[in-house]
């Protein structure tokens, strides 16, 4: 009960980003990626030649200012080998202007509302029995476990992706890097 109410606390949080974010910024990447101050998630992976894939489909979503945002967002980010092993195809058409609804989906099913770095993800997974159920802001949930020493992620598809760096700070919250794009329902 005291971890769903943790993440209904994120999650209305989270709404106030959507809320309140109205800065016109004209292209926000480049301004993210030029500044010598602390950089958002975006800006990170931005930075960082392995989310060039994630770049492109945040970009098209048009949910550079949502994540360029407050925050604190917590961002299961798939590499570019991660997005590579979707069949052949998907990326190109998830780009379609007719499949942001879709691609939209997809992505904010990566994010979680809240910063959790990898002990408090370790830790939420030992508290729990061994799996640790987290809502995303897509609205459907990903379980976390532990197996062989790593961090897994089960979709709602039952499909895995294994946590392969953690901790990367941003200004506005953390993300660990994934080895499979995790699906929604």
């Amino acid at each position: 009960m005291k971890t769903k109410n943790l993440v209904l606390l994120f999650l209305f949080s989270f709404s106030f980003v959507f809320a309140y974010n109205n800065e016109p910024i004209t292209d926000p990447i480049k301004k993210e990626t030029n500044k010598k101050e602390a950089k958002t998630i975006v800006g990170v992976a931005a930075s960082n030649e392995n989310f060039s894939t994630l770049v492109a489909a945040v970009k098209s979503a048009k949910l550079i200012d949502v994540l360029s945002g407050k925050g604190p967002f917590t961002v299961f980010a798939p590499t570019n080998d991660a997005f590579a092993k979707l069949p052949e195809g998907t990326i190109p058409t998830l780009l379609k202007p007719e499949n942001k609804k879709l691609l939209t989906s997809i992505l904010t099913y990566h994010v979680v509302a809240g910063k959790f770095d990898a002990k408090a993800v370790v830790g939420a997974i030992k508290a729990n029995g061994g799996k640790f159920v987290i809502k995303t802001v897509q609205g459907n949930e990903l379980t976390a476990m532990i197996k062989d020493g790593n961090v897994l992620l089960k979709d709602a598809k039952g499909n895995t992706s294994k946590v392969i760096i953690t901790d990367v700070s941003a200004s506005n919250g953390i993300i660990h890097a994934i080895d499979s794009v995790v699906m929604p329902e």
